[in-house]
């Protein structure tokens, strides 16, 4: 938390995370017109406590280096001591963009990355993103069923009604799941061809890094927007559960 509050305290660190909550995944060069007094490696410098305490993450497309936005963070700090008034300001956090994985489509497309640290095994975290009993628990209620092998079919489902449906791509637990992703909780959504959902976990001593990535959207479709509140929440439940043995419970405002 600490990184966190000392990231935020500069207030050409919180310029260049207004940049990128207006256009994530900007280059070094396009960050440095923001802060024009300023000499490229003091924008380096910057950025590089910024991703320090794990509020930008970067991927490289081709030559270029691009900065995403991760909310993650900010959606902890918000849990831990401002629960009361959190859903309020969720729809303002910027969904960090990032393809670790590199798609195949160019940076031009959207996507959704979230990133967080959790204190588990992987195989406890593999269990938690395949187990109903778990997934109930952090995923506003939805068990997901399904085998599990590469081509098998998935749903998460709150009773008879499929919120999610999918296909999965890839599985090779503990370490990577790959689905399709197709939302039914809004009739809105209907038209939406189905995106992609990548989980990577990333074993670091008594911690897993989890990555998710959400993308293979053609353009900012309604989908693209209905998920981007609702991953930090999920994220940050998942962390709460995994190191607490208790749901998250966050008090409506």
């Amino acid at each position: 938390m600490e990184a966190v509050f000392r990231a935020l305290a500069d207030p050409n660190r919180r310029l260049l995370l207004d940049r990128l909550h207006d256009h994530d995944g900007l280059t070094l060069g396009e960050l440095c017109t923001s802060l024009p007094e300023m000499t490229r490696f003091g924008v380096m410098k910057h950025l590089a406590v910024l991703e320090e305490a794990g509020l930008v993450v970067t991927h490289k497309h081709g030559r270029s280096k691009h900065h995403y936005l991760n909310p993650v963070p900010l959606r902890l700090v918000l849990d831990r001591w401002l629960s009361k008034y959190a859903e309020p300001f969720v729809g303002a956090m910027v969904r960090l963009k990032l393809d670790l994985e590199g798609s195949e489509m160019d940076a031009t497309h959207p996507r959704h990355v979230y990133e967080t640290y959790i204190r588990c095994t992987p195989e406890a975290l593999w269990q938690a993103l395949t187990d109903p009993s778990f997934t109930s628990r952090y995923y506003y209620g939805a068990s997901v069923q399904s085998t599990w092998a590469a081509g098998a079919p998935y749903q998460y489902a709150n009773g008879d009604f499929a919120m999610i449906t999918g296909e999965v791509l890839e599985a090779d637990p503990p370490r990577r799941l790959v689905t399709t992703f197709k939302a039914h909780w809004d009739p809105a959504l209907a038209d939406d061809a189905p995106s992609r959902l990548s989980y990577e976990i990333t074993p670091l001593g008594e911690a897993c890094k989890l990555t998710m990535v959400h993308d293979q959207f053609a353009t900012e479709t309604a989908t693209f927007h209905a998920v981007g509140g609702g991953w930090p929440m999920i994220a940050a439940g998942l962390k709460t559960l995994l190191e607490t043995g208790q749901p998250l419970v966050v008090a409506e405002g």
